[in-house]
């Protein structure tokens, strides 16, 4: 089902969206997969990262949610961490600041002692039709919140890392079929894959994994508070399933990443797009 026509101011939040997206909140069922685990998830208040966290709860982990301000969708995320009997911190701010992402990590490994998974999600877009719209500023901005957090959150958590440890940055299918009026968003998430894969490399005799969660069109606040209306309309025509997917159908790849199970699995960009390859 395709979303009707509307609009939020950016970053978006939960309660607007209309249908309201599902996480996983009633279907998501752990196994026990990350048990004893930390991670980290940015962009974990809401949209993919709220699915990731509620399904890495569920496998056993504890969880810190990093999120910009956001706090109505941060807390309700919260609760469902808590929800599954694991401990979880939250921590707003500006991860396009260097020195946050640091502090970001300095909480984990304060909190939890360590970082077993480092989930690399929060993003910004914009949607523009010509490159002269695109300030100086919000190209500045979108590098340093979709690439840069990656690099600086990576940098200060690696020290605190096992071998075993996961590191997961989510790409997108744009990464590989670049939508032409998100062009900065674009460039940020083919860095993201491509960071990741050279991550793979350089961090494989630590025992450390890094992979990259290539989604398609997903039903998170982000789609309303920075498309046109008559672009959400059609979100999800591009699928050959013809519908967005819904943020819940995002965690099992993230988990599959984050655990044991996967020991083998580095350096691959994973798409999960309702049927569009990337090549």
């Amino acid at each position: 089902m395709k979303p009707p026509a509307q609009q939020q101011r950016p970053p978006g939040r939960t309660r607007p969206l209309d249908p309201r997206p599902d996480h996983g909140e009633d279907s998501y069922q752990g196994s026990g997969r990350l048990a004893g685990k930390a991670a980290v998830i940015t962009g974990g208040d809401s949209g993919i990262g709220r699915a990731v966290a509620i399904a890495y709860a569920r496998e056993g982990a504890d969880v810190l949610i990093a999120y910009l301000n956001e706090h109505e969708d941060a807390q309700e995320t919260a609760a469902w961490v808590e929800r599954a009997g694991r401990k979880v911190v939250l921590v707003p701010g500006d991860l396009a600041s260097a020195a946050h992402c640091r502090s970001v990590i300095d909480t984990a490994v304060t909190e939890f002692g360590r970082i077993d998974v480092l989930v690399s999600n929060a993003a910004q877009q914009r949607t523009h039709e010509n490159v002269e719209d695109i300030s100086d500023e919000e190209w500045d901005r979108t590098m340093a919140t979709n690439l840069g957090a990656f690099f600086y959150l990576t940098k200060a958590a690696l020290p605190h890392m096992r071998p075993g440890s996961s590191i997961i940055g989510t790409s997108s299918i744009n990464s590989a079929s670049p939508t032409p009026t998100l062009l900065p968003y674009d460039v940020t998430k083919a860095g993201i894959a491509n960071m990741a894969a050279a991550l793979a490399q350089l961090l494989a005799s630590r025992g450390i994994r890094a992979n990259s969660v290539a989604p398609g069109e997903v039903w998170t606040p982000l789609i309303p508070a920075t498309m046109p209306e008559e672009q959400v309309r059609e979100f999800g025509s591009r699928s050959p399933l013809d519908r967005p997917a819904q943020p819940a159908e995002m965690a099992p790849v993230f988990v599959l990443l984050a655990c044991d199970e996967a020991s083998y699995i580095s350096g691959a960009r994973i798409a999960v797009t309702g049927g569009r390859p990337i090549l």
